[in-house]
């Protein structure tokens, strides 16, 4: 399998809507709470899809309750990285270490064997992202640093175990959906148990029209990026994929007027040659 423009296409339009999430998670003043309710909402909005589109092939559902039980701990870091740093710092922690993890296991656990030139991308991908969000902010966020790091290798873990169950499926789509359909319940519960009905519904009710959005965003970008797993390296689109910080420094600058400094500038340049070179390799 290789990379193609079009597969390349698709996953930067998933990365895209990948910062965009994120993004409405850090906006809000309850990361937990509001967390809990995109996915919680995301598995209603998968569920009429999963009746239409059906559901994905037995041998795919091992990997599906698996990445359920390692999206809880995925939740739980990424709030915590919320919860204590800023958005700048602990979302390219997370999303460019965990390319790395990836293309590392990849080899054991899918079989893959990227070329020198792919290698060269992987780490041209993983490296912008990490200068666009380290700073000296860093050493005054431990707590932050220590939970992104920790969600860099969750992530690793269900990249790789979601690319092989959509691969077992057959049908990539109906796998994103059946997964989307369990995977917002239990860690919402978990908040809700916590929080009580009178703290929950009252917000849920305020924040479910951009827990919708934000919730279509996930299911949309994780849907792109398991269909592309199947037609490319599961590492090569792992590290397309977080080309979204990329998108959000971008948007940053645009939208938000903030300065495009030497190190977001070298840091984009590393980012367009990582992806150059995974094309190529």
């Amino acid at each position: 399998m290789t990379l193609t423009w079009p597969v390349a296409a698709a996953v930067l339009f998933g990365a895209l809507l990948h910062a965009s999430w994120n993004a409405l998670v850090k906006s809000s003043h309850d990361k937990a709470l509001d967390t809990a309710t995109i996915h919680l909402v995301g598995s209603l909005v998968a569920l009429p899809l999963a009746l239409l589109l059906g559901w994905p092939a037995a041998a795919s559902w091992p990997y599906i309750l698996a990445s359920v039980v390692i999206h809880i701990g995925y939740y739980i870091a990424l709030t915590g990285a919320y919860k204590h740093g800023e958005l700048g710092l602990t979302y390219p922690l997370m999303r460019g270490t965990a390319p790395l993890l990836v293309a590392l296991s990849a080899s054991m656990t899918v079989g893959e064997t990227l070329s020198p030139l792919a290698w060269a991308g992987v780490l041209g991908v993983s490296c912008g992202v990490l200068a666009l969000g380290l700073s000296r902010h860093a050493l005054d966020s431990p707590r932050a640093v220590g939970f992104a790091l920790a969600n860099a290798v969750v992530i690793a873990l269900y990249t790789v175990v979601d690319a092989l169950g959509a691969r077992a499926s057959g049908n990539p789509l109906q796998y994103v959906v059946a997964l989307f359909v369990l995977d917002g319940w239990p860690f919402a519960l978990m908040v809700l148990a916590r929080r009580g009905g009178a703290t929950a519904w009252p917000y849920v009710q305020r924040r479910w029209p951009v827990a919708l959005v934000a919730a279509s965003a996930s299911l949309g970008s994780y849907g792109i990026a398991l269909w592309a797993m199947t037609r490319a390296p599961v590492a090569t689109v792992a590290a397309l994929r977080e080309t979204s910080v990329l998108f959000a420094a971008l948007l940053g600058t645009w939208f938000l007027k903030e300065a495009f400094s030497l190190r977001r500038a070298v840091g984009t340049a590393a980012i367009v040659g990582g992806v150059m070179a995974l094309r190529l390799g």
